[in-house]
């Protein structure tokens, strides 16, 4: 029978063969595994700097940059737990770890059995992108099951013709509004395959309007703080594209072959070519459409190039039972080939995304230009240390006026973290939310200028001097390596005239 929007109803006598078993053993022991290896390894080098950015946001409905959700649970857990970087990262480990769970599960809604659900789990739960983001806490990690979770209730909704099944992603695309807006992408990407592939109906259907109406209402405290304050994330995807967008349009094609390592590229590749090819998954067919259509939108966005990582991981999820099958169906080097790529993009992997290399030798490997998060996490103590040696040459009387203005968040949070013990001043910073948070007292007339912004910042002050350089003493080249310590006197026309220019997006 058909409902009155034309859609299948559920019906227990549905023609689709019964679901496999879930893989309980070989999903539940991957992702202990990964559970495992995360926390072992969440306390090396460091905090990132965005987990350092989130320590010092001020709870609130939303930021000029981001939600609230990922700084509510950076304090939560630093407040609660441990004031220390593993203790903020144990959401990190949760939401990677659910990931494994949810891509196995749309491995076994395709028809995986034991076999394809087991290499998802295990192939997936080691590759690069789960590691490298699984080790901090930043708003990506947060996102790693939304997608596939999102997409798992639509191909529900689709093989088991049960629309009701819309709903679950509705409530599930609202809920991920309060850590990021970029679930809008998949929707229209999803939308666009639906349009242009089918089941077209299911695009004005009572239960896709409602899975909508559900998603809006859920998310409707952030959706009204955005209105209310001019659309800040717009603004934020403007300034990410400006200052980013050349380089994200060249690296994001390269990088969809290292999201999750060069061994599992043909896996999920199958899985997109096996989305178009087999008659039993045509409901589902709009997937893959759907793929080509967000990386179009990523690159017209320019804002950050592992934006497809959630679907990619889905379309590594369906490639896994074709796989599965190639290996079944024939002779032992199969399943040898695949056994050994996945090996090798594991322990590959977890060089590249854990830290596993003592700080002291990380400078002098390829690690920091290949994982970004790695780079962010160390030299912090140091930084503030140096930081703090040019403050304490400043004449008392000096010291009494003074304040630290840093030219990001990271190097903010940096002081404020580890800055207490040294007796050092306030810090500001122009950058994102914090611009917005707090400006220098207007009887602060010594600025302590950190970072890259002193170039466009010593047109404001009477004087400025450079006293010093950061440097991580580890030869890792990240964004503060020998950046200038300045000493800055007298910002022309106080600061309420001066902070406008120091304010910045990205």
């Amino acid at each position: 029978m058909r409902d009155s929007s034309g859609e299948e109803a559920a019906d227990a006598s549905s023609d689709r063969p019964e679901l496999p078993e879930l893989a309980r053993g070989p999903v539940l022991s991957a992702m202990a595994a990964l559970a495992v290896v995360l926390t072992a390894f969440s306390d090396r080098y460091g905090y990132h700097r965005d987990e350092l950015y989130f320590l010092m946001l001020s709870p609130y409905w939303g930021y000029v940059d981001q939600p609230p959700l990922a700084p509510l649970l950076a304090r939560f857990f630093s407040s609660v737990v441990a004031d220390e970087a593993w203790a903020i990262r144990l959401p990190a480990t949760a939401a990677t770890v659910a990931s494994v769970f949810v891509l196995a599960l749309i491995t076994r809604e395709l028809g995986g059995g034991r076999g394809a659900q087991t290499l998802c789990a295990w192939a997936y739960a080691f590759a690069a992108l789960p590691l490298i983001m699984g080790h901090a806490l930043l708003t990506s990690t947060l996102d790693l099951p939304v997608w596939p979770a999102v997409l798992l209730f639509l191909i529900r909704a689709q093989l088991r013709q049960q629309p009701q099944w819309w709903l679950a992603a509705g409530v599930v695309v609202g809920l991920s509004m309060y850590n990021k807006l970029l679930i809008a992408v998949l929707v229209a990407a999803l939308a666009a395959g639906l349009a242009l592939v089918g089941p077209r109906r299911v695009l004005w259907s009572r239960w896709v309007l409602g899975a909508a109406a559900v998603a809006l209402v859920v998310g409707l405290p952030n959706l009204l703080y955005q209105a209310t304050h001019d659309w800040p994330q717009l603004s934020m995807g403007s300034a990410l594209a400006e200052n980013n967008g050349a380089e994200v349009r060249f690296f994001m094609w390269p990088f969809l072959l290292l999201m999750l390592g060069p061994p599992l590229v043909p896996v999920w590749v199958a899985g997109l070519v096996s989305l178009v090819r087999r008659d039993e998954w045509r409901s589902v067919r709009f997937l893959a459409v759907s793929f080509p259509v967000l990386l179009v939108l990523v690159y017209v966005m320019g804002s950050q190039f592992y934006y497809p990582f959630g679907l990619v991981a889905v379309l590594f999820a369906v490639g896994c039972i074709p796989t599965y099958e190639w290996i079944a169906r024939s002779v032992r080097w199969r399943r040898r080939l695949v056994v050994a790529g996945v090996s090798l993009n594991a322990a590959v992997s977890a060089v590249l995304g854990l830290p596993l290399i003592p700080v002291s030798a990380l400078g002098a490997t390829p690690v920091p230009a290949v994982n970004q998060v790695a780079q962010d996490s160390v030299g912090w103590p140091t930084y503030v240390r140096q930081i703090a040696d040019v403050h304490a040459a400043l004449s008392p009387e000096e010291r009494s006026r003074s304040v630290i203005v840093t030219s990001n968040y990271g190097e903010a949070g940096a002081v404020t973290r580890f800055g207490g013990p040294l007796q050092l001043p306030a810090v500001y910073s122009g950058q994102n939310q914090l611009s917005y948070q707090a400006r220098p007292p207007e009887g602060a007339t010594v600025a302590i200028m950190v970072g890259a912004h002193l170039d466009k910042a010593q047109a404001h002050f009477e004087a400025c001097v450079i006293e010093g350089r950061l440097d991580n003493g580890l030869g890792v080249d990240n964004e503060e390596q020998g950046q200038p310590i300045a000493v800055c006197e007298s910002p022309r026309g106080g600061w309420a005239a001066v902070w406008p220019a120091l304010r910045h997006l990205d």
